[in-house]
C-alpha cells in the first residue's frame, strides 16, 4: 500500500501499523463488524446480491450471497467462509481505491491494495471508462450464474424499477415489480422479467448468517444513485487533469497555447464536467410509483446525518413516493469527493447550478426541477 494513500482504508491501515487501532476477529464474521465500525460504514445498508459477478464468485450462491455495507465514500464486500473481505473507497482525488483484507486472525492484520485485477471489471464503459464501482441485474441461474445471453443492466438512478436487481435480494415494500428475489432456467426469461418468478429471500437463504436479516430496498437505490455520481465525479476529475496536463506539456514544448488548444482542453473539461451536473441534479431519474419504505432502519440513520437549512430541510432527505431524495439534488455534492476536483470543473459545475437554479437554463433537461425544487436546493447549497 502507497504510505500516500489519502483515503479511510489507507488511513486505518496506518492505524494498525501504528498500534493506534485494532481489528477484532469474531469466529462467525470474521473481520467484518470491526472494519465497518472503525469505518463507520453501518450495518443498516447490507444489500446481498447472490449473482456470480464477484471476484469470490465460487464462494457466492442464492444460498450464500455476498452482503455489501457502505456509507457516503466506502463499500465493504463480505461473503460467509469466503477468505477475504473486499473493500473499495472513493480517494480525495475522486479516484477509487481497491483493497482486501484476508480473514484469518492475526496478532496485526493489514489491508493490502488492489495490483490492478480489480480493473478488469471495475475500468470499462460501464464504469465511464475510469476505475469505479458497478451495480449490475442480471438473470441468474438457480446457482447464481447469470445467463449473459439475455445480456445485462448497469443499474443507477435512472434505470426503471421493473429492470432493477436482478441476481440481488430486496426487502422492504417496493410498490412496483422488479427483477430481485428470483432465480429462473434460461427458458422463463420471460417470467423473470415480468417479475412472477420472485420470492421470499428467506426461501433462499439463513437470514441468521448475516449480522443483519435485510437487504435494504432503501438502501439498494441509494446505492445505484450514489456508485453513478462516484463515477461521474471521478470521470470530471481525470478528464480534467489529463487535459490540463497535456495543455501544460504543450506549452512547455511551444510557448503559449493555440486557440485551438485552448478550446479542446475547454471541450474535454466541459464534457464530463456537464454530465456530472446531470448526474448531481438527477436528470433521467426513474419514478418510483411508491410508496417504497424499508425495514432495516438506514432510511433513518442516512437522513439524520444530513446538514439542514434554516427550514430543518437537507439534501438527504428522503421522498420514497415517486421519486428517492425531497429534493432533486445529490448529496455528494457536500462530498471530500466533490470537494477535491480540479478548481476548473468545480467552476463550471457551481456555475451551471446557478443557471439551472435561476431558471435560465434553455437546454430543457432540467424540466424536472421545478420552480418550488429549485428555489430550495438554492437554499440548502447555501447553508454550510
Amino acid at each position: 500500500m502507497a504510505a500516500a494513500s489519502d483515503d479511510p482504508v489507507a488511513a486505518l491501515d496506518r492505524r494498525l501499523a501504528s498500534g493506534a487501532a485494532e481489528l477484532r476477529f469474531d469466529p462467525k464474521w470474521g473481520y467484518l463488524t470491526s472494519v465497518l465500525e472503525e469505518l463507520e460504514v453501518p450495518l443498516s445498508s447490507q444489500v446481498l446480491v447472490f449473482s456470480k459477478t464477484s471476484a469470490q464468485f465460487q464462494w457466492i450462491t442464492p444460498r450464500n450471497p455476498r452482503a455489501i455495507y457502505f456509507n457516503d465514500q466506502t463499500y465493504v464486500g463480505w461473503v460467509p467462509n469466503a477468505p477475504v473481505l473486499e473493500i473499495s473507497t472513493a480517494t480525495a482525488g475522486g479516484e477509487v481505491a481497491f483493497y482486501t483484507l484476508r480473514q484469518r486472525p492475526v496478532a496485526k492484520p493489514r489491508f493490502v491494495a488492489d495490483n490492478g485485477s480489480c480493473l478488469q471489471c471495475h475500468e470499462s464503459f460501464r464504469t465511464l471508462g475510469v476505475p469505479g464501482h458497478l451495480t449490475r441485474s442480471v438473470f441468474p441461474a438457480a446457482d447464481g450464474l447469470p445467463h449473459f445471453g439475455h445480456g445485462t443492466l448497469n443499474v443507477d438512478h435512472s434505470t426503471p424499477i421493473a429492470n432493477r436487481w436482478g441476481g440481488w435480494f430486496v426487502t422492504g415494500r417496493v410498490g412496483a415489480r422488479h427483477r430481485g428475489n428470483a432465480v429462473g432456467p434460461e427458458d422463463r426469461f420471460d417470467a423473470f422479467v415480468a417479475g412472477s418468478l420472485a420470492r421470499a429471500p428467506a426461501g433462499f437463504f439463513n437470514p441468521e448468517r448475516y449480522p443483519t436479516p435485510f437487504s435494504d430496498v432503501v438502501a439498494h437505490l441509494v446505492l445505484a444513485h450514489q456508485t453513478r455520481v462516484h463515477n461521474s465525479i471521478a470521470k470530471a476529475g481525470h478528464e480534467a487533469r489529463a487535459a490540463l496536463a497535456y495543455q501544460e506539456q504543450m506549452e512547455r514544448i511551444f510557448g503559449e497555447s493555440s486557440e485551438s488548444l485552448v478550446a479542446s482542453v475547454r471541450r474535454r473539461i466541459e464534457g464530463p464536467s456537464e454530465q456530472l451536473v446531470r448526474d448531481l441534479l438527477l436528470v433521467g431519474e426513474a419514478r418510483l410509483d411508491g410508496p417504497v419504505s424499508g425495514l432495516s432502519g438506514f432510511a433513518e440513520e442516512f437522513q439524520a446525518r444530513g446538514v439542514r437549512d434554516s427550514r430543518g430541510h437537507s439534501l438527504r432527505e428522503l421522498d420514497l413516493g415517486s421519486r428517492l431524495f425531497r429534493y432533486p439534488c445529490s448529496f455528494l455534492i457536500r462530498s471530500a469527493e466533490y470537494a477535491s476536483l480540479p478548481e476548473r470543473v468545480r467552476d463550471y459545475v457551481e456555475s451551471r447550478l446557478v443557471e439551472i437554479l435561476a431558471g435560465t437554463d434553455n437546454s430543457g433537461a432540467f424540466e424536472h426541477l421545478g420552480v418550488a425544487n429549485r428555489s430550495a436546493i438554492r437554499e440548502l447549497l447555501a447553508t454550510r
